[in-house]
């Protein structure tokens, strides 16, 4: 099941960029992750400083 990132997100980039297959990026009004491209690694929830980050 793909990570997911919810409002808590303040849109500070440290997922993106910890992301290995490149599935995470700006959205609307936050980061958002591809579903289809997420390998389920956690790197991008380990990074996240707001907890923003979770498996859906």
């Amino acid at each position: 099941m793909a990570y997911v990132i919810s409002d808590a997100c303040v849109s500070c980039g440290s997922c993106e960029g910890a992301c290995p297959v490149g599935a995470i990026s700006q959205g609307d009004d936050r980061y958002v992750i591809d579903a289809g491209s997420c390998i389920d690694c956690g790197s991008c929830a380990d990074t996240c400083p707001t907890g923003a980050i979770s498996q859906g």
